[in-house]
């Protein structure tokens, strides 16, 4: 039994795979993301499985890291550090690679690794509302292990928009950048999870498996470098006296060091 997410499987072969920590606003912890890893694994090796839609309980979607997580990070040694960037990196790769059409439906916050749910879906879409941002460098961190997945859903131009800005944008401009299909009306949202989810079941699952691997290798290279790369960066960075400082400013309620007038 899964404590932080649900699936559910329709008689089509649709399964939701919902985010379910709506006290928390749905932030990814250590057990989140380990459930996440095997769901992904189950729903793929799944034959009844045909799409897979991505949801999220409560008002928001992820609101990014547990904070706990993150703070357990900043008082652990070094092969600690890097086991945990590495089962969130493998979490992500999992979710990216899954042989199914993974469809983001989204409402409320998305912010830091909730980004990088998006950005392993292969098309999401988002309630009128919803609020976005890369937001660790805010905390003097920065979106490294999403940072593949990210930069292959925008491209880099778009990505240096909002990447290390940590500044928040709605979902006119989620759209434009290219981390959302489309934004509708809250009580649109289902309707138009519906509309993509339908042209899958006319499909041969094996050859929408297919298309999809084949894609990932014309596009943007997300291999196990690139993975290792962005693992080193994000425990190098939760080494810095920037992190440190940002994280003991957030749970201290005041201004980080840095911080200007804004």
């Amino acid at each position: 039994m899964f404590e932080t997410i649900r699936i559910a499987e329709d008689s089509r072969g649709v399964a939701t795979l919902t985010l379910d920590r709506a006290e928390k606003h749905n932030a990814l912890s250590a057990a989140m993301i380990a459930e996440l890893t095997e769901a992904a694994a189950r729903l793929g090796a799944a034959a009844s499985v045909r799409v897979v839609v991505l949801a999220a309980a409560g008002e928001s979607f992820c609101a990014g890291g547990d904070l706990g997580w993150m703070k357990a990070q900043m008082v652990a040694d070094g092969p600690t550090r890097a086991d945990e960037a590495r089962k969130l990196a493998h979490m992500l790769r999992a979710l990216n690679e899954l042989p199914k059409p993974l469809i983001g439906r989204v409402q409320g916050q998305a912010f830091g690794g909730g980004m990088g749910l998006i950005s392993v879906c292969d098309t999401a879409l988002a309630a009128d509302g919803a609020r976005f941002g890369l937001t660790e460098t805010r905390l003097g961190l920065i979106p490294a292990t999403i940072g593949p997945y990210v930069a292959a859903r925008v491209g880099e131009a778009m990505a240096r928009r909002v990447f290390f800005s940590s500044r928040l944008f709605g979902t006119d401009e989620a759209v434009r950048l290219g981390f959302l299909s489309a934004a509708v009306a809250p009580e649109a949202l289902d309707t138009a999870i519906e509309a993509e989810v339908r042209p899958y079941l006319s499909c041969a699952p094996g050859a929408v498996a297919e298309a999809k691997a084949l894609l990932r290798r014309f596009g943007c290279p997300i291999d196990e470098e690139r993975i290792e790369a962005s693992i080193r960066a994000l425990v190098n960075r939760w080494e810095s006296d920037e992190a440190r400082e940002g994280v003991e400013a957030f749970f201290g309620r005041r201004p980080a060091a840095w911080a200007g007038q804004v």
